[in-house]
């Protein structure tokens, strides 16, 4: 059964639970940017620590956060660990309907690409 939110048909209507739960998560400035980042392509922690210009530590408490959560999953590489949205979240489509929303940090994007370290 298809479910319409606004003009967007989802193929299951997440709970209120689920949709609390993704507000927490997006609350945060960081977690926000990490996951509009991660929208327009999978990253590694190095990625969005120049991106972010925040620490390795702090990063990594952000995505295990988005981790737990469901939003994101991860999948190593060698000694490289790359982080994407989890697309078989119950989340998906209402996060991505959010996330286009949000406009894009040129900044970060172009700190992204031009002093990742990895």
């Amino acid at each position: 059964m298809l479910i319409y939110w606004g003009e967007v048909m989802l193929e299951t209507k997440p709970s209120r639970d689920e949709i609390i739960m993704l507000f927490k998560l997006l609350s945060s400035d960081a977690r926000l940017s990490i996951m509009k980042l991660l929208q327009r392509q999978e990253c590694c922690v190095c990625e969005l620590t120049a991106a972010l210009e925040m620490t390795q530590p702090a990063i990594s408490q952000h995505l295990k956060k988005l981790r737990e959560g469901g939003l994101i999953i991860e999948e190593r590489r060698g000694q490289w660990i790359y982080y994407q949205m989890n697309q078989s979240s119950p989340l998906h489509q209402v996060l991505t309907v959010l996330l286009n929303e949000v406009p894009e940090s040129e900044r970060q994007i172009e700190k992204m690409e031009t002093n990742a370290q990895c």
